[in-house]
């Protein structure tokens, strides 16, 4: 999520708290260089205030001196500036048999990435090795070590209670449930850990990078299962306890007493989802067991496989209908394998949207395929692991130390 100086108050009155380092940092933190007089002028802070703050800031490397500004006459004035490079991140995006891996900069600039196929239901000690041992490979590939990393940012396939990093109850990820990750990746990687779940994270990244001027999105995953992201306000929206958006587990017409894995009946990813739109199409005949079977049939023109698609978008249209009255997104987007149907499942989607919701929340609603594609998630992963990591607690954990050197000195 992108933070500027403007969304925050600098006013300076009696009752308004000291701006600290981390809080002068909040200015610097969209890369434009200013000089200490400009920072002065916007804090209210004395410029030797600002020299000691940004001392701390340029010793722990957040922050550098860029070229000299234009001079008016006399010695031209320093400017300083984010140095993007100074600490990295990690994003990793796992799924039920994938994980991906990236290494970036303090601007979401990727400096190497790693997939690879793995089994999340190997529990979560196999998988998260598999992580730290990836992590290395690619933190010696860009020359830099554990020590430079500042905060992870990880999505998985399953519910996650956001505040305290842990799955809770994930149906396809056994022995994960209430699984300390954050705690366990620390012992390995002293950086923070954020969790979330993938949906939750391909939506960040889908806004981030496919839409940035778009502040009310709602991003819905099409594959083994069914869920959505929901952006309001560009925030991401988890609601109490980290399940909104949940909407493969909502009931649609057609399912009726369709069982689900969830334990319920007439869910839509009953009905909709990949392996359920598979089954559809074995029941005809066909010889399809994955979501790969499913878009190879809709490929090759096969008319029951784009007729199973397209119901399957009808039946999502059904919920996003609901969705769309309560959330009111400018736009939403599809994500996912079935996806790969391409208009198909679109097409369904937008029929039944189009045609229950009220005129005024459609007259410019957008329906479209993701555009930040299969590498939505580890975009957001990046993105989650950056807005901590800029962020004044983020700042403040880093410059900490060199304070406290500048006050023993």
């Amino acid at each position: 999520m992108c933070f500027t100086p403007d969304m925050v108050d600098f006013t300076r009155t009696a009752a308004s708290p000291p701006v600290g380092t981390s809080e002068l940092f909040q200015i610097l933190r969209d890369g434009v260089p200013r000089t200490r007089a400009e920072l002065a002028a916007l804090t209210g802070l004395a410029r030797s205030t600002i020299a000691v703050r940004l001392d701390a800031l340029i010793d722990v490397g957040l922050v550098g001196p860029v070229e000299t500004a234009a001079s008016t006459g006399g010695r031209p004035p320093a400017q300083v500036a984010l140095v993007p490079r100074a600490r990295l991140v990690i994003a990793a995006d796992l799924g039920a048999s994938h994980g991906r891996v990236a290494v970036t900069d303090l601007v979401a600039a990727s400096l190497a990435t790693r997939e690879a196929r793995i089994d999340i239901a190997a529990g979560p000690v196999p998988t998260l090795t598999w992580l730290v041992e990836t992590i290395d490979d690619l933190l010696a590939e860009v020359g830099r070590t554990r020590d430079d990393v500042v905060a992870i940012g990880i999505g998985v396939p399953g519910p996650v209670e956001f505040s305290t990093g842990r799955p809770a109850n994930p149906p396809i990820m056994p022995g994960w449930d209430g699984f300390d990750v954050p705690g366990w990746l620390r012992g390995h990687v002293a950086a923070h850990v954020l969790l979330d779940n993938d949906v939750n994270i391909a939506a960040l990244g889908e806004r981030e990078h496919g839409w940035p001027g778009v502040d009310h999105l709602l991003f819905v995953k099409v594959a083994t299962g069914i869920g959505s992201g929901i952006v309001s306000d560009g925030q991401l929206r988890r609601g109490a306890q980290g399940t909104a958006g949940d909407i493969g587990h909502v009931r649609v017409s057609r399912a009726g007493d369709v069982p689900c894995h969830c334990g319920n009946t007439g869910c839509l990813e009953a009905v909709a989802s990949g392996p359920a739109i598979a089954r559809a199409l074995r029941a005809k005949g066909h010889d399809v067991h994955t979501s790969g079977d499913v878009i190879d049939l809709v490929n090759r023109s096969e008319l029951d496989a784009i007729g199973a698609v397209r119901q399957a978008g009808r039946d999502i249209g059904e919920v996003l209908a609901t969705c769309v009255s309560l959330v009111n997104p400018s736009v939403i987007t599809l994500g996912g394998s079935i996806t790969r149907a391409g208009e198909h499942l679109l097409a369904g989607v937008r029929e039944v949207v189009y045609s229950r919701s009220m005129p005024l929340a459609t007259e410019h609603l957008v329906i479209a395929q993701s555009r930040a594609g299969s590498v939505a998630a580890l975009q957001g992963a990046a993105a989650l692991a950056i807005g901590y990591a800029l962020s004044p607690a983020g700042v403040d954990q880093l410059v900490a130390p060199a304070e406290g050197r500048a006050l023993v000195s």
